[in-house]
């Protein structure tokens, strides 16, 4: 039975490549690692016969609201990193494809109390998961400048990196920093009007990544997969950052995200999965003028061997 369409909580990004890459399967079971608005879900459900079964994930708790009633369909409101653990106690051991669209909704970005936006005024929180304690705002007035200045550097590539937690650790000897403007206002004078914008962006982007340990969920995530496929299974990921996209691609060159080759006695590669797409697909230029968040998606597919 046909789902209804998604709401405006997150547009889904590369669906029909997501869904061809998939190759559904009718009557299988999938997971969507990244349910948000539920806009692949609901095109993936679409495609599934009455045998067919979805699970999706999403550690944030404003999800929740866009669940589908729907006997296929189970959210599980957790984070990706605990896939295997979760889906056993649905006695699932293995699936027929899985889904994850990495980085953060529209909603996430447009509801301005949450901190992931440096364009509105707001405490400086980018919590995926409200009910963590660790916020922005504790990165920003504890850690050393030389921790500011590796997660800046790491994180975001930002060559003033040491400039700019300097600045960041002296201006807080003066006053806690709170919010996102203020946080802005302290750095403006680092960057130029031209890069202005994509200067905050990277810094806000370390942060978020920093407290949300995204790259360590990434990591678990992505090694479960393999045992999580089942043979001829399909892995669609999209990263919008370099630090995404280069573990997924080690993934698929050699089955693990540290890009540890193994290699047989006569000397082939030992990685369990055929990659379908060479390159990365990106998005159209028509879909890039709908939706300009989708600029740097990166969909990468693999299938198991």
């Amino acid at each position: 039975m046909p789902t209804s369409p998604s709401n405006t909580y997150h547009v889904p990004v590369l669906l029909n490549e997501c869904l061809e890459g998939l190759n559904i399967n009718p009557d299988g079971i999938y997971v969507d690692l990244t349910f948000g608005g539920g806009g692949h879900s609901r095109a993936i459900l679409n495609k599934l016969s009455n045998n067919g079964q979805l699970y999706a994930f999403d550690k944030d708790k404003d999800s929740v609201k866009n669940t589908i009633e729907d006997e296929r369909f189970c959210l599980i409101n957790d984070d990706y990193s605990n896939m295997t653990k979760q889906l056993r106690l649905y006695r699932v051991t293995q699936v027929d494809g899985i889904l994850a669209d990495l980085g953060i909704s529209s909603h996430q970005i447009d509801t301005s109390e949450r901190g992931f936006s440096f364009r509105s005024d707001a405490p400086l929180d980018l919590r995926m998961n409200v009910d963590t304690a660790f916020t922005a705002a504790d990165i920003i007035n504890s850690y050393t400048e030389e921790q500011l200045a590796g997660l800046f550097f790491s994180y975001a590539e930002i060559p003033n990196a040491k400039q700019t937690a300097k600045m960041i650790c002296k201006k807080r000897e003066e006053q806690y920093i709170a919010t996102t403007t203020e946080l802005c206002g302290i750095l403006k004078s680092l960057t130029k009007p031209n890069i202005e914008n994509k200067f905050f962006a990277k810094i806000f982007q370390a942060l978020r990544i920093e407290v949300n340990d995204e790259l360590s969920s990434l990591d678990s995530m992505l090694n479960q997969c393999e045992g999580m496929l089942k043979s001829q299974g399909r892995l669609a990921v999209i990263s919008y950052h370099s630090l995404e996209d280069k573990k997924v691609k080690e993934l698929i060159r050699s089955g693990n995200t540290k890009g540890i080759i193994e290699k047989d006695f006569y000397g082939n590669v030992n990685t369990p999965y055929k990659p379908i797409t060479r390159k990365p697909i990106t998005p159209s230029e028509e879909e890039i003028c709908n939706n300009s968040r989708a600029r740097s998606a990166k969909l990468r597919i693999a299938e198991k061997k």
